[in-house]
């Protein structure tokens, strides 16, 4: 076995508990509810604080937009250690923060092309503004208040989401996030087996109108995006770790009824969520959240949408093929 590496000053373990290397991670992460720092050639140190309830960490003092190559390769391992990065009081342009979703990988153009922002079509903007810019009661996508991964309905799937907040109303709108890491390991050693075994039809039609009576998607963009297989349980192909990989685009279990494999995901869903950890993010302008969609779920809360603003952008960041 290799030497155990030294990046940025982290001292990184060569095996996880998965056995996987995990490369430019921090692993194990550092304790809960301690702070706790990364060393960089450029700025020194990058401080981290952890988040409420131990998933995910706040990195202070750091403007995304002015971030360099030497700088990002220390936040990109926060990232694959911590799962959920927040940064707070952000200057970010459009611009910048297609830019910086860049430094991940190849940015998606989302099939829904009504929600593009003017000019970046990587950007995905959540309003629900009217054309004279005030509150029109209407929620801009209600499949963002079920527990979802971004891109699950595609073969090549969501890496990193990277969200930006211009406005945020003064109560609800808030996001939660919930582990699938943990939401896996709670499992019975026989369930996990028996699930590793099932694939799960991912499809974004269907997660887009069950449940709001709407039909948001329109012929061309179904047919550009049929369903897609992928299994229930996957390898994370960075840190080696197995956890669950369903939300709300799963429609169905391949091979398996129909209604027999609504009620299993449903099943799963829900215990995976309540096995896992969940932090909840109440917004405040200028917060910037990065997290993986290989191994979170998340889900918008409502809000007063007659009375209240939210503007939200966001861009998702594609991975690969789940294994």
């Amino acid at each position: 076995m290799r030497g155990v590496p030294v990046r940025f000053g982290i001292q990184v373990a060569p095996v996880s508990p998965e056995g996987a290397e995990i490369m430019g991670g921090l692993w194990p992460p550092p304790q809960v509810g301690r702070a706790s720092a990364i060393d960089t050639p450029a700025t020194g140190r990058l401080s981290l604080g952890p988040l409420e309830g131990g998933l995910g960490v706040e990195i202070f003092g750091l403007q995304v937009a002015l971030v360099d190559d030497a700088l990002f390769r220390p936040v990109r391992a926060a990232f694959l250690a911590h799962q959920l990065l927040l940064f707070r009081g952000q200057d970010l342009a459009p611009e910048a923060q297609v830019a910086f979703a860049r430094r991940f990988g190849q940015v998606q153009v989302h099939v829904m092309n009504q929600y593009h922002a003017s000019g970046y079509p990587e950007l995905y903007t959540l309003s629900n503004l009217d054309a004279d810019g005030k509150p029109s009661g209407k929620h801009p996508d209600r499949g963002t208040l079920a527990w979802h991964t971004d891109g699950s309905w595609q073969r090549v799937t969501g890496q990193a989401t990277l969200l930006f907040a211009e406005r945020i109303p003064a109560t609800g709108g808030n996001t939660g996030f919930a582990d699938m890491y943990g939401a896996y390991e709670a499992l019975p050693p026989a369930e996990r087996s028996e699930l590793s075994q099932l694939r799960a039809i991912h499809n974004l039609n269907f997660s887009r109108n069950r449940r709001h009576g709407e039909e948001p998607m329109t012929e061309a963009q179904r047919n550009a995006v049929p369903p897609v297989d992928h299994p229930i349980v996957r390898t994370h192909p960075e840190t080696g770790r197995k956890c669950l990989y369903l939300g709300d685009h799963a429609e169905c279990i391949q091979g398996m009824d129909y209604e027999a494999g609504r009620r299993l995901i449903d099943d799963l869903n829900e215990r995976a969520v309540a096995n896992a950890r969940v932090y909840t993010h109440r917004w405040r302008p200028g917060d910037f959240m990065v997290w993986d969609n290989r191994c979170l779920l998340h889900k918008a809360e409502s809000f007063d949408l007659a009375r209240e603003a939210r503007v939200i952008r966001r861009c998702t960041v594609l991975g690969e093929e789940p294994r």
